[in-house]
């Protein structure tokens, strides 16, 4: 008799329903965790989408810098979609199940707005260094066709690395247990689940990660080893000051989220502990998007310039 999680196939039993433990074991927080979550997803999405508006309404803002920011906070929306509203329901209705292709979908878009953030941060850092270290000549090298360009480029790869995972994944045979012990359809998890031979699998992973992670990280660290080398040679502490400044923000954005991912997806099967990998990904995937608006307003006095303009044409036109 089949189940409305397994099918059988001659002698295997394929997974067709796949179940999410998240935090649903724990159910004496059942409703401290639906609230915490549903206030860092509201908090996320409104900040970001107040990011995106100041950006787009104030013509002081349209610069390559900014350019990028407006990317970045769509992204992490987009991002932060993925996983937090399916958790919220998984919480408030006790239902922990999820398709086939459901999984796979969210796979797909969770790698897609992950590696695309990556590919982005590493654009923003190039920005950086072209305003410091080339400032003359600045507007001209970061046009509007390069800046879209370094978008496109960073959302094509990220989509491209995206299919090819979720492909190679998705086409192993599942079978036996269909418990994914995470609280989205995360790879490692995933790979646990498979009943063949993985060994290709977590290489593909291992290299992806290289390709993704390690190497955009280190163009971002080069990129800011010589901007702080131009930065040095400014002869005034005031100049020096201001020069670090616009680069503090995307320093500290990078940090957060460049840290978990590389503990995470460049390491080795047998070193994988899952309640460590959830908690990793809660950082990369929930903290960290709802703490770049408020890192990049709070210490960017044009964003905090727009924020109080936009502020003061509310009021006025409400009164």
């Amino acid at each position: 008799m089949k189940s409305s999680e397994e099918e059988t196939t001659g002698n295997q039993t394929s997974v067709t329903v796949f179940v999410i433990v998240g935090f649903s074991h724990q159910k004496d927080m059942k409703v401290i965790f639906f609230l915490l979550f549903l206030s860092i997803y509201i908090i996320t999405v409104l900040g970001n989408l107040i990011i995106l508006l100041v950006i787009s309404m104030d013509p002081v803002l349209h610069t390559p810098m900014y350019f990028f920011l407006r990317n970045l906070s769509f992204l992490e929306i987009c991002y932060t979609s993925v996983t937090l509203p399916r958790m919220l329901v998984s919480l408030l209705s006790g239902d922990t199940s999820i398709s086939f292709a459901g999984c796979a979908a969210q796979m797909y878009f969770f790698l897609f707005f992950g590696a695309t953030e990556c590919y982005l941060l590493v654009a923003m850092a190039y920005d950086r260094y072209q305003a410091i270290c080339n400032p003359l000549h600045y507007l001209d090298i970061m046009n509007n066709k390069v800046c879209i360009q370094l978008a496109a480029s960073s959302w094509i790869c990220g989509n491209l690395l995206a299919l090819g995972h979720t492909t190679f994944v998705f086409s192993l045979p599942f079978c036996g247990s269909n418990t994914i012990n995470h609280f989205f359809c995360e790879i490692q998890p995933l790979l646990m689940l498979v009943c063949g031979d993985t060994y290709w699998n977590e290489i593909q992973i291992i290299l992806g990660g290289v390709f993704v992670i390690l190497m955009p990280f280190v163009l971002i660290v080069v990129s800011y080893g010589l901007i702080i080398s131009s930065i040095l040679k400014i002869k005034s502490v005031k100049g020096r000051y201001k020069a670090f400044s616009t680069c503090f923000s995307h320093i500290t954005v990078v940090t957060l989220f460049y840290g978990p991912c590389v503990f995470t997806y460049i390491r080795p099967k047998s070193s994988y502990s899952l309640d460590v990998d959830k908690v990793l990904a809660l950082f990369y995937s929930v903290v960290t998007p709802i703490l770049n608006p408020v890192i990049y307003s709070l210490r960017n006095r044009e964003v905090k310039g727009a924020l109080f303009k936009m502020r003061m044409k509310l009021f006025h036109s409400s009164s």
